[in-house]
């Protein structure tokens, strides 16, 4: 438009807007007088081009603010794209950081698999996505194929590419990839395999010189995250649920479980976090809740086969593992496993004990239960079991020096660690640490207290045990492990309630 004399809506009746709807126009005329507006779904989509188009940047600003409000792993890529298409930089950017920091969840969803293979490859390109291991990626690139396989097979190459193949297991190398058939009817594919297989045979030194794109471990964002800790015995079965705060170093409540759950099995899982079985106060349940962490919300899901308390839970390859436990009579040695990709459960091996009040960890692709009461000789057990999942067998490993049920079990730099637990009436302070290389245990540092019962996660390079009970009463106090000091330490602030077997769970903050 030039300046002068091209001003001739100045003088015309009558003037034609296009591309916005009465109902629109009268909304944005009323912002103009009274500088409010209400942004909702049904409308930002049409608001924003509408303010946009007349220039009214408040407008268009608090629409970008409430959709970037609205990012959720189920949306963020139509976000990212009608941000793009109305070229709103920051929340084209903010979507983009999204979509890469919770690519687990967005990759299960329909925006990615609608996709085109640009936008596939520029986003498992990116150093910053967020994976726990190189096999979602993968798994991202064989869904987004199949989604349409008559017309993207001939993609494979172009996008196996920017999968870091030379990062993933061996053992996940040979059983998952080199399976596939998708690799096995292309060349090219297979020479990334070959590739990856030869990184495998390299001295560790000689890998560091290869200076390749797909040998380069990502370097996400590290997300502000929260520890979570559910339900447990105060002293009765409790709902409520707390979260702790890293950042701010403060305790909050948030949305309390359905119903009272104490003994169950905690983890972390695509996005979710998983209450499975435990006690109610009167019953021993096989029910199983999710918390979604954006919604603030608590739902159910299918429930397992055998009612479990004191069970161990664990996720190991995308599938979250029961394990062991009481069904109100006796102690289990059964295991099952859950997806959430069919919601549904179903036996694996047994163990060759009965377990109950189990500590679980996951290490190198293998699931090892520490510990816990057999029931049947009455006696706690200082007797360790490894579970495989690619041949569905348990074998026993090094014993602890102790025995210990009851046990906060996690891991933390690829070993296995023991806090506390107790034996018959004696509850332990004492901590000892599996490394499956050797195949042995070794003492580290006592904690500050007596604990069993306890809930443990690992945190950036730190141990947590969170509660439990010192065999007089419940504890509300959280002291961490540093294995680079070997020192525990006990958290400045208190949960709001003493609580023993209660589950922990560690998630990204929501924005």
């Amino acid at each position: 438009m030039s300046c002068e004399g091209d001003m001739s809506e100045s003088k015309a009746k009558k003037i034609e807007i296009k591309d916005v709807d009465g109902q629109t126009l009268s909304k944005l005329i009323d912002y103009i007088y009274t500088a409010e507006i209400e942004v909702t779904e049904e409308n930002v989509q049409v608001l924003l081009p509408a303010a946009s188009l007349l220039q009214l940047m408040d407008v268009r600003q608090n629409c970008c603010d409430f959709l970037q409000s609205q990012l959720h792993p189920t949306n963020c890529l139509g976000i990212r794209a009608f941000a793009d298409v109305h070229t709103c930089t920051d929340l084209l950017q903010q979507a983009n950081a999204y979509a890469e920091q919770h690519f687990p969840e967005v990759m299960l969803g329909e925006e990615f698999l609608s996709l085109s293979l640009d936008q596939v490859c520029s986003l498992i390109s990116s150093d910053k996505l967020t994976v726990s291991s190189e096999e979602k990626v993968f798994e991202a690139v064989i869904s987004w194929i199949n989604y349409e396989k008559e017309t993207r097979l001939d993609h494979m190459a172009e996008l196996m590419e920017h999968v870091r193949l030379p990062l993933l297991p061996r053992d996940y190398l040979v059983q998952t990839v080199e399976e596939e058939a998708l690799i096995k009817n292309n060349n090219a594919c297979k020479d990334f395999l070959i590739e990856a297989m030869k990184y495998h045979l390299l001295p560790l030194d000689q890998r560091l010189l290869i200076k390749n794109p797909r040998t380069k471990p990502r370097t996400p964002v590290s997300l502000p995250k929260v520890m979570i800790v559910v339900g447990g015995q105060a002293p009765k079965a409790i709902r409520s649920v707390e979260c702790y705060d890293f950042e701010e170093g403060r305790w909050d409540q948030i949305a309390e479980l359905p119903s009272r759950r104490c003994r169950a099995g905690v983890v972390f899982m695509a996005g979710h976090v998983y209450a499975v079985g435990g006690f109610n106060g009167s019953l021993r349940v096989r029910t199983v809740d999710v918390y979604d962490g954006v919604k603030d919300q608590w739902t159910s899901i299918a429930s397992m086969q055998e009612r479990r308390s004191t069970l161990g839970a664990a996720v190991l390859n995308d599938l979250l593992y029961a394990v062991g436990g009481f069904d109100g009579s006796t102690g289990l040695a059964s295991v099952e496993a859950y997806s959430y990709k069919t919601n549904e459960w179903f036996f694996v091996a047994p163990m060759n004990t009965r377990r109950s009040s189990v500590g679980v960890g996951v290490v190198e692709g293998k699931l090892y239960a520490v510990g816990g009461y057999d029931g049947a000789s009455r006696q706690c057990l200082s007797t360790v079991e490894q579970y495989n999942p690619a041949t569905n067998e348990w074998i026993y490993v090094a014993d602890m020096s102790t025995r210990r049920s009851g046990a906060g079990v996690g891991v933390l730099s690829g070993q296995l660690y023991a806090t506390g637990g107790h034996d018959g009436p004696l509850v332990r302070k004492s901590v000892e640490v599996y490394d499956p290389g050797t195949n042995t245990w070794k003492q580290v540092a006592d904690m500050n207290m007596c604990r069993r019962n306890a809930g443990v996660c690992a945190v950036n390079g730190l141990l947590y045990v969170v509660g439990g009970d010192d065999g007089s009463c419940n504890l509300a106090s959280v002291e961490y492990y540093n294995p680079v000091t070997d020192k525990w330490t006990l958290l400045p602030s208190n949960m709001s309630t003493g609580r023993s077997y209660a589950g922990v769970a560690v998630i990204h903050k929501s924005l």
